[in-house]
């Protein structure tokens, strides 16, 4: 299994961590129950599995993520353009901007963002 791919239950989840760490496993249930309506053995549970793959890292009652953020989000996005666009950036963002309007300083960021890759 990808160490990235996460499912939408498990993304979920390991927001709340990147939210919240270094967090305390009897916290975190307490936070899965209020946002996920979780109880504690299905947070327990997913913690487990979660460390078992190498996603989570759990001692002494805190857990921390191991991997960051950015790194699933750039994994997700490249399955989402590969998959539904066939890996085409230019495909992907005429889509994602159709019927969309932008504010200047949006704009000018996605430029320089293009400007930075094409170096």
């Amino acid at each position: 299994m990808e160490p990235f791919k996460l499912f939408d239950a498990e993304f979920k989840f390991v927001n709340i961590i990147w939210d919240h760490e270094p967090v305390n496993s009897t916290e975190l249930a307490k936070i899965c129950l209020q946002a996920l309506g979780w109880k504690k053995s299905t947070t327990y549970n997913m913690i487990r599995k979660l460390t078992e793959r190498g996603i989570l890292r759990s001692e002494n009652a805190t857990v921390m993520a191991v991997v960051k953020r950015e790194q699933v989000q750039k994994y997700e996005s490249e399955v989402l353009l590969e998959k539904a666009f066939d890996g085409s950036l230019p495909s992907f963002l005429a889509a994602f901007l159709k019927d969309k309007k932008l504010s200047k300083e949006e704009a000018a960021d996605i430029k320089k963002m293009i400007e930075e890759a094409a170096k």
